[in-house]
């Protein structure tokens, strides 16, 4: 059966093959014919009749063949090309280590968000582990459990007897994970990227999150530049997210877009993305970008409200391709 659907709609599919298969029909009948001749009278005239009925069904079937051709040629390569795309639905959040406009620390309530989007990949910043200030709970390592993902952690700074940096979460099995420490000119909050690669049905992808500079702007297009840098020689897609304290019309966002695109201005949506702060957003610095060379497609984006952090999330669906 595999064999002749392929054939059916395969492109060079032809009136000739069609052409073909009804002379075989034809020839078929009037060997029936030759054949029941010589038979006795008696049953001649039940065979010939009860033969017709079938070899009309037969021509019309081949003439329905010649009519939907065409179209099947058409479609095929549509089909195709819809096998090949894998949806994708990433999120990035700057958690402020779980703390809300509350000034409570409250790691269920993040979790509760992140499951109510359903995202594939979340990329957090300010994320603690083992920090006085946040109980010296391991932030991460719960946010994986309350929300069954997988999880990498990059280590950017010591604060408090433990550890203060970005994270991510993978609904995909996490294959490799490479974490960078930018080099710092003034700032006494050091900075990094954690990429992890991530295997999506069969297929690598590259997921980073980063938090740049809040004081300075000379200090963020540092970063930025260290950034594409280590991303340079990234092989396969390639999404990057995060808080990078940079709007639109910053050095830093201008630096990204030269060879990303921004997911929020690809949707086209009337709303301004504004993710900063949380209470009354007024600033946006939370980002989605897809690294144009891979002709990744946008198809929504959305920020959620709430006051689980003075930051909301960033939500995109995206088309890998």
């Amino acid at each position: 059966m595999k064999r002749k659907l392929r054939w059916c709609t395969n492109s060079r599919f032809s009136l000739w093959n069609l052409c073909v298969l009804c002379a075989f029909v034809v020839d078929h009948f009037r060997l029936s014919r030759t054949t029941e001749t010589q038979r006795t009278q008696r049953f001649h005239r039940k065979v010939q009749t009860s033969s017709l009925p079938k070899v009309r069904l037969l021509i019309a079937v081949a003439v329905a063949l010649i009519a939907v051709a065409p179209a099947a040629n058409r479609l095929a390569p549509q089909a195709a090309a819809a096998l090949k795309k894998q949806p994708l639905r990433v999120m990035t959040y700057n958690i402020h280590v779980g703390v809300g406009m509350d000034k409570r620390l409250d790691l269920q309530r993040i979790a509760d968000l992140i499951n109510a989007q359903q995202p594939d990949l979340v990329g957090l910043q300010e994320v603690d582990r083992g920090v006085k200030r946040t109980e010296g709970k391991d932030e991460i390592a719960e946010l994986a459990k309350l929300t069954s993902m997988q999880f990498a952690y990059a280590h950017n700074l010591d604060y408090q007897g433990g550890q203060y940096g970005v994270a991510i979460l993978s609904r995909f099995p996490i294959t490799a994970i490479d974490h960078r420490k930018y080099e710092n000119r003034r700032a006494a909050e050091r900075r990094g990227m954690i990429r992890t690669e991530v295997n999506v049905s069969g297929r690598i992808v590259n997921f980073v999150t980063t938090h740049l500079d809040y004081q300075y702007e000379d200090g963020r297009v540092f970063e930025t530049e260290q950034l594409l840098k280590f991303l340079a020689g990234v092989k396969g897609p390639l999404i990057v997210v995060g808080d990078f304290n940079d709007e639109p019309t910053g050095a830093a966002y201008k630096l990204m877009t030269a060879n990303f695109d921004d997911a929020w201005l690809k949707d086209k949506t009337n709303d301004a993305g504004l993710s900063y702060p949380a209470d009354k957003v007024a600033r946006r610095i939370d980002y989605v970008f897809a690294r144009r060379s891979d002709h990744i497609k946008i198809r929504k984006t959305w920020t959620v409200a709430t006051l689980a952090s003075d930051h909301i999330p960033v939500v995109v669906d995206l088309d890998l391709r």
